[in-house]
């Protein structure tokens, strides 16, 4: 089996996208603010420098002393000396003062980017998150659904295009791949329908047929018979797949429980197996194919009949929980591994102990089980009991009873 090959892209680290688009954008942010901060700084205290020219007063004579003129003199040329002093300080103070209300400005303006940029990468990832969810959505049952991203013809029209093309081939693959398995095992039943008509006329010639040539007829019979079985569950595993619910109708599980445990009456008392049906009052009631759904319940039968022990047990139950319908189907056994348990619904799965025996069913029982269960719409849950043996538990969506539908439906489970 080929693996699968991962491919990786570059530039794409840990974290989310609109962490990364926000803290950048804050980044860039501050450091434009800070080189711009820092030629204003600069061009602040070149102009202070500039403007900070010594005051050398007016020029006076000199007057006698004692005099008013002199007293004057001597008053301006003390103010002179403050305003110098006061000019040769201001433009430091200027520039500090300056620079300590841009950083402040500086910093307030950053936390309003990284909010803005939150918002705006939100924004602008919000079509990544739609394609996101929608794609995560589709699922092999439902590949015929498309994104049809609309919008002008960018980066993401292109990605959801892409993801388009890429659903297309997917579906064509899928139902390429269901059609050719339901066109051959429909096509493969001729030949073996052939085959069994010459044995069974070899082995009734009036002249009778040697004991040999009567003993190989019948193994290869028998063999027939199984390869007719695994090519009855190939049609019944793509319909199911195809979801084709040909005579939908509202159906009685519980009837279709005693039905399977009818037609397994047989093997139950060849294995000496206690068998409790727990039928809840009003019973279990869903709607879909009869012939698959009882089917699936006869495939989980069955499988409980067969995967036993001699004297062991088998508890059934059908019942309706809220708005699903239940059916819960144990038997006893040996412990089994979960893991390999997980894995009993995919097909020609089995279980280690079973691919030693030689009439262990072809492998798609639990596999058709899983699939009319999506099929209508619930799920297949197998797990592995701590006492040994296998609980399977099938929900399905409930249907009420329909009135003279259900005698329709109660007649053809019991037949």
């Amino acid at each position: 089996m080929r693996q699968a090959r991962r491919i990786r892209l570059r530039g794409i680290g840990r974290g989310s996208v609109r962490v990364r688009l926000t803290a950048l954008y804050g980044v860039l942010f501050l450091v434009s603010g800070a080189i711009l901060l820092a030629i204003a700084g600069g061009l602040v205290v070149s102009r202070s420098a500039e403007v900070a020219v010594p005051f050398h007063g007016i020029g006076v004579g000199h007057a006698p002393a004692g005099s008013q003129l002199s007293q004057a003199q001597a008053t301006i040329r003390h103010l002179q000396q403050e305003l110098s002093a006061q000019s040769a300080a201001s433009p430091s103070s200027l520039s500090r003062n300056v620079f300590i209300a841009s950083v402040i400005a500086l910093g307030l303006m950053t936390v309003g980017a990284v909010v803005m940029g939150w918002v705006l990468a939100g924004r602008a990832l919000r079509p990544v998150r739609q394609m996101t969810d929608a794609t995560r959505q589709i699922s092999a049952h439902n590949l015929n659904e498309r994104l049809s991203v609309a919008g002008p013809a960018d980066e993401l029209k292109e990605l959801g295009d892409t993801i388009d093309g890429l659903l297309e081939r997917l579906e064509a693959a899928f139902n390429a791949q269901r059609r050719f398995v339901a066109n051959a095992s429909h096509e493969l039943r001729t030949p073996l329908a052939t085959m069994r008509a010459s044995l069974d006329v070899a082995v009734a010639k009036p002249e009778g047929a040697p004991r040999q040539t009567i003993a190989l007829a019948t193994r290869l019979r028998s063999e027939l018979d199984r390869i007719d079985a695994l090519l009855e569950g190939f049609l019944v595993l793509a319909r199911a797949q195809h979801r084709n619910l040909t005579g939908s109708a509202v159906v009685p599980l519980d009837y279709i429980v005693d039905a399977a445990l009818a037609d397994q009456q047989p093997a139950i008392a060849e294995r000496n197996l206690t068998v409790q049906h727990d039928a809840a009052p009003g019973g279990a009631w869903v709607e879909g194919s009869q012939a698959l759904l009882s089917r699936m319940i006869g495939n989980l039968v069955d499988n409980a009949v067969c995967h036993n022990e001699d004297g062991g047990w088998i508890h059934l139950a059908a019942e309706t929980r809220g708005d699903r319908a239940v059916v819960v189907v144990e038997n006893g056994g040996e412990v089994l591994d979960q893991r390999q348990v997980n894995e009993l619904s995919q097909p020609f799965r089995r279980l280690e102990a079973d691919r030693v025996g030689t009439d262990q069913g072809s492998g798609l029982g639990l596999s058709i089980v899983a699939a009319v269960a999506e099929a209508h719409g619930g799920r297949l849950d197998l797990q592995a009991r701590p006492g040994g043996g296998l609980r399977a538990c099938i929900e399905l969506p409930a249907a009420g009873r329909a009135g003279p539908a259900d005698r329709t439906a109660r007649a053809g489970a019991r037949a």
